[in-house]
């Protein structure tokens, strides 16, 4: 479904004469505009003066183009929970059923800080082999993350998915939710799950060291070498886990084995070489079904830090000073629907995410294409002119 079709059915907060300009209408010139390099409402603003001719050709715009403090009162009061179930509905009618690694991990929007208040905390649910955020939850400071994570899995379809978090999101009801909805999980576990933690990493170095008896342990050992340094990745994954503490195994009656990834790296040559070693250890359950899936899955859990390096460095988000009320959590929703449009274009595979962008910005038909609207009627054009 068009995008402008479905942001029609947002509820407009405005009363009055703020409402001379369309609200749907108001939210496509913001997406053109973060699209093609505006990073905050003064840049959106005078991006859609410069443009507002090319704007006409797709939108009414009977009084011109907003002001940036339009822009910026508009954003500070949309209702960002039914701004994002739109970016649900238009990212699932572009990519349909998600079967993937979905990745939840929070970022924080540093720019947003805003004297005593806490910058905003965004959760993400990243399609990790689209390159895709399929929705995102705001909580107040890092330390609500996961009261996020929880509001986010209920908006998600979790069948034939494997779900990954760092380990932060390593609970047992986070865990329960996630089977619950015909998904699987892989959660990385440290010391805020002590029991679990201390549990796992001494029954590794056991087997490690004494052998693993009864139990079906399957290895996989990968190796890299780039710039001068040399790591191997060796995982180590134990489908049987009935040696576990009783009171683990009630704890998480979902878990189904445990695994470990051990990554070495060596730096240098000869006397001057430095190696250091790095011992991961996690959960998942029964759908991780062999040692390719889980190393599968922990490696893919890293394309959300790359699509949060995207946001800083393509988009500028933490130097963005956008923070009042809900601006700086609408303002990154934006972002992230024009990512999801540069992502999904196919015209040009072997440009890099900036220079679609910058394409986008230089080149008309290209930008409407990736924005997915369509040209006005020349009866309709004549009828919002009179």
């Amino acid at each position: 479904m068009a995008l402008l079709s479905i942001l029609s059915r947002l509820e407009d907060p405005r009363r009055g004469p703020a409402k001379r300009y369309g609200l749907s209408e108001i939210v496509v010139m913001a997406i053109c505009a973060v699209l093609c390099g505006a990073d905050d409402w003064v840049e959106v603003a005078e991006w859609c003066e410069d443009e507002e001719a090319w704007l006409k050709g797709f939108l009414e715009l009977p009084y011109g183009t907003p002001s940036h403090d339009t822009f910026g009162d508009v954003f500070r009061v949309l209702d960002p929970h039914v701004f994002e179930s739109c970016f649900r509905e238009w990212i699932g009618g572009l990519v349909g059923v998600v079967k993937d690694i979905i990745a939840l991990d929070g970022k924080t929007v540093r720019g947003s800080k805003d004297g005593a208040v806490a910058p905003l905390h965004l959760v993400s649910a990243y399609a990790t082999s689209l390159g895709l955020t399929l929705g995102q939850e705001g909580s107040a400071g890092k330390g609500n993350e996961l009261k996020a994570i929880r509001a986010l899995l209920d908006t998600l379809v979790l069948d034939g998915c494997i779900v990954t978090t760092d380990a932060l999101g390593c609970q047992t009801d986070i865990a329960a939710a996630i089977v619950e909805k015909g998904g699987d999980y892989v959660l990385a576990v440290k010391a805020n799950q002590k029991t679990l933690s201390e549990a796992l990493v001494e029954s590794f170095e056991t087997g490690e060291r004494l052998g693993w008896g009864a139990a079906d342990v399957r290895y996989q050992t990968t190796v890299e070498k780039d710039h001068g340094r040399l790591e191997t990745r060796r995982a180590v994954w134990v489908p049987r886990i009935d040696w576990l503490p009783e009171e683990i195994l009630k704890a998480w009656p979902t878990l189904a084995a445990v695994g470990m990834i051990e990554t070495t790296q060596e730096k240098g040559k000869d006397e001057g070489a430095t190696i250091s070693t790095d011992r991961r250890y996690f959960i998942m359950s029964r759908g991780v079904a062999t040692v390719g899936d889980f190393t599968r899955a922990v490696r893919a859990h890293w394309g959300i830090e790359s699509m949060h390096w995207v946001l800083d460095v393509t988009f500028r988000e933490d130097a963005c000073r956008v923070r009042k009320d809900e601006a700086a959590r609408n303002l990154s929703l934006l972002r992230k629907i024009t990512l999801a449009m540069l992502r999904l274009d196919t015209a040009y595979p072997k440009s890099s995410l900036r220079q679609r962008r910058n394409r986008a910005s230089r080149k008309p038909l290209y930008r409407a294409e990736l924005l997915g609207l369509r040209q006005r009627t020349q009866a309709n054009t004549r009828k919002s002119s009179k």
